[in-house]
């Protein structure tokens, strides 16, 4: 987990092309050998940290379910929760800055977007059921709204102040489309 750490920690910061295996092993206080050892490759290193920011999502869902809320509000409370993860986790950083640069083949790391999309709509349309979705609001358009907002809003923060607003960015959209969203 530390060369993994490491790995996250560079890439969020600078990137895949300017992160080398050696900037890794150095990192960690190891040799590059020793970084191979367990990464037999840069790319399986570039997976490997991309498949540990999707290991987030479950385990946050299911702590935000925990606490019992209406489909609105765990979906407010998830995304506060991811945009906190953005702007102060380094794997979720990298994660989303690897995906953004796409430097390996289209089919070598999962598909961005596509498992939110799916989520927030499934809590978009129990949103809908429960009567907490304001009438004539689609689930599966306000779910392509509010992740290309969210993703749009992390983007920006990363760009421009390097994540340290992210979780500001983030309430001042979410307020407002909340707005337009709550029946």
């Amino acid at each position: 987990m530390q060369i993994l750490d490491a790995a996250a920690e560079l890439f969020a910061a600078q990137g895949f092309p300017a992160t080398s295996v050696k900037d890794v092993a150095d990192r960690v206080g190891m040799t590059k050998g020793a970084v191979y050892f367990h990464y037999p490759t840069k790319e399986a290193l570039t997976i490997a940290v991309v498949e540990a920011h999707y290991a987030r999502w479950p385990g946050l869902l299911e702590a935000v379910q925990a606490k019992g809320l209406g489909p609105m509000d765990t979906l407010l409370e998830l995304l506060d929760h991811t945009a906190a993860a953005f702007q102060d986790d380094p794997v979720v950083q990298a994660g989303a800055r690897l995906q953004m640069e796409q430097p390996l083949p289209i089919d070598t790391m999962p598909a961005p977007y596509v498992g939110w999309l799916d989520l927030l709509e499934q809590l978009l349309a129990e949103a809908e059921e429960a009567g907490e979705l304001r009438a004539g609001v689609s689930p599966a358009a306000a779910a392509r709204v509010l992740v290309s907002t969210f993703f749009g809003t992390q983007h920006i923060a990363a760009r421009l102040d390097h994540r340290a607003e992210t979780t500001k960015r983030w309430s001042e959209a979410r307020d407002l489309l909340f707005l337009a969203l709550r029946a």
